[in-house]
């Protein structure tokens, strides 16, 4: 009888401690739900209004080239976007040693372009996609850094749904805005908040027939907040650092798909560079 008591007693300890566990896990929960969450803006209110003010510091983004021909203008909005959040902080890139034949390396002049210091790079280069995510793990645990931005060839077995909740929750842990650029790649399941896909416009001529400023159309295709999809056509005002409306017979933002005129010649040099890497970015690995 002694014996049975015991084990009843026991068994109601455990009942208990379980029950302590899941409420505070709970209250944990909520906690996060109910601190302020801090935002990456674009500088637009046509694209930071509908998404509460720009999109989640501390998480997990990602972003896909529309086409092949699309991957300079895709690289240099997830460039953009690390350079908004970053400030003056270094930014991490991630980038698989096979995109330097496929694509080209890093071209930090085409970085200058944008606004962002090509010292305040720094680049790490793996063999492959399981490199890729391990490396982009590890730095987007690290506070210190601006933005991690991780650039992986392909669809890598080793990136699941599982693999995608580890890079989310290092960013939420350590505030540090956490970017993966997609190349030749489908969007699959993940736990990302939001999810990109960008295409080249052709920018618009300035006096002289000078450059224009960089133009994208952009479609978010998921949206962990609810947001429906939605298009925009942006430019990018590097003077400035920020986003700007499209004004003209392409107009700002739209709800609807749409074709552009291609490129006639790339929209930033941010690779196409296929000597060895010149000097201005710092590499690390």
């Amino acid at each position: 009888m002694e014996q049975k008591v015991n084990i009843y007693l026991m068994a109601d300890a455990s009942t208990r401690s379980l029950t302590a566990l899941r409420q505070s896990l709970a209250l944990a929960g909520l906690a996060r739900e109910l601190a302020p969450v801090g935002r990456v803006a674009f500088g637009t209110s046509s694209l930071d209004e509908p998404l509460g003010g720009g999109i989640a510091r501390a998480a997990l983004h990602e972003v896909y080239a529309s086409a092949g021909a699309d991957l300079p203008a895709a690289t240099g909005f997830a460039a953009a976007l690390a350079l908004r959040a970053a400030g003056s902080r270094p930014v991490l890139w991630v980038r698989q040693d096979f995109l330097d034949a496929e694509a080209g390396r890093l071209h930090p002049p085409g970085l200058a372009e944008l606004g962002l210091d090509p010292a305040q790079i720094l680049l790490v280069r793996v063999r492959d996609g399981e490199g890729a995510l391990r490396a982009g793990a590890e730095a987007a645990r690290c506070a210190a850094l601006g933005a991690t931005l991780i650039e992986p060839w392909g669809a890598p077995r080793q990136f699941d749904l599982t693999a995608s909740r580890r890079l989310a929750l290092a960013a939420e842990t350590s505030g540090v805005l956490t970017l993966l650029l997609r190349v030749a790649a489908q969007p699959e399941p993940s736990a990302a908040s939001t999810r990109w896909q960008v295409r080249a416009l052709p920018s618009r001529a300035r006096e002289a027939e000078a450059p224009g400023d960089p133009a994208f159309g952009l479609r978010l295709l998921r949206h962990r907040g609810g947001l429906g999809e939605r298009e925009w056509r942006v430019e990018w005002n590097r003077d400035e650092r920020c986003f700007r409306d499209r004004i003209g017979s392409e107009g700002g933002s739209k709800n609807g798909a749409g074709d552009a005129a291609p490129l006639s010649r790339p929209l930033v040099s941010l690779s196409g560079e296929r000597a060895p890497a010149p000097a201005g970015l710092r590499r690390a690995g």
